[in-house]
């Protein structure tokens, strides 16, 4: 791969794993757009780590807190809190985890389809819109329960297919409960890093049982910026889901979905 090659689809990657797009669609664009091969199982798994490091970083005093709630004894009236978020981070990524493990290949075979990821990021995006608009903003993180961490899990498991959005699908289950576009955003990012690690863990375990070579420069590049963009762009999408909502986003998708059906047909 050639450095702008890895410093571009890093970016996407890094940029795409945490907005409510859809990184396969981007990932489609820019393979399209510059006319680059598929980047491979080594690549994937690079900026798998990188958006990992992103998010543990950000959320790190958060999962510090979870970390010491669930080990040591109780300190004050915030240790009961901690520990039901990570119970209910837990319980929310079986679904997805479960699901993922028993139909990866045939999700791979049969579901990245260019006209189904179009599909998918266009419908779930109205969904989006639809959940921002119906939704209350009464709720926060603090009032997560298990039946909204359970509902939240089994949406996240829709983004197993290419195109829903890992993060779009469990913010709109979010505001459809009504959390507030924050809460719901923050419990999105807590929740991908199971599944991310998951992810991860799967391609290492088949580069390191395969016979994929790796370059460790490329490796390190990939990883490196995947991991700046992620942090960037969480830190961003909270500031400015404040400012302008979710809409912006919910067009983007619309446009996107568009984009893809003029290249097919």
């Amino acid at each position: 791969m050639s450095l702008i090659q890895i410093i571009v689809l890093a970016l996407i990657q890094g940029l795409t794993e945490f907005l409510p797009v859809s990184s396969s669609a981007h990932l489609i664009l820019g393979g399209v757009a510059f006319g680059w091969p598929d980047q491979g199982l080594v690549f994937d798994v690079a900026t798998h780590l990188g958006t990992l490091a992103a998010v543990l970083f950000y959320f790190r005093r958060d999962l510090i807190e979870m970390i010491r709630a669930l080990l040591g004894p109780a300190r004050d009236n915030s240790d009961p809190v901690h520990r039901n978020m990570a119970l209910y981070l837990a319980v929310s990524s079986i679904p997805a985890l479960v699901i993922g493990f028993l139909a990866h290949d045939l999700i791979e075979f049969y579901l990245r389809d260019v006209r189904i990821i179009a599909a998918t990021t266009i419908g779930f995006g109205l969904l989006l819109w639809l959940a921002d608009a119906l939704g209350a903003r009464r709720r926060e993180l603090e009032n997560i329960t298990l039946r909204s961490a359970v509902l939240i899990g089994l949406a996240q498991a829709l983004a197993l297919v290419p195109g829903v959005s890992r993060s779009g699908v469990t913010i709109t289950a979010g505001r459809f409960l009504g959390f507030s576009p924050d809460a719901a955003a923050r419990f999105s990012f807590l929740l991908s890093i199971p599944i991310i690690a998951a992810a991860g863990g799967y391609g290492m375990l088949k580069v390191a049982t395969g016979d994929a070579p790796i370059d460790w420069a490329e490796f390190g590049l990939a990883m490196l910026f995947a991991a700046m963009a992620g942090w960037l762009c969480i830190a961003a999408f909270l500031a400015l889901l404040k400012r302008v909502g979710l809409l912006p986003f919910v067009i983007y998708r619309l446009l996107l979905g568009a984009v893809l059906l003029w290249i097919l047909f």
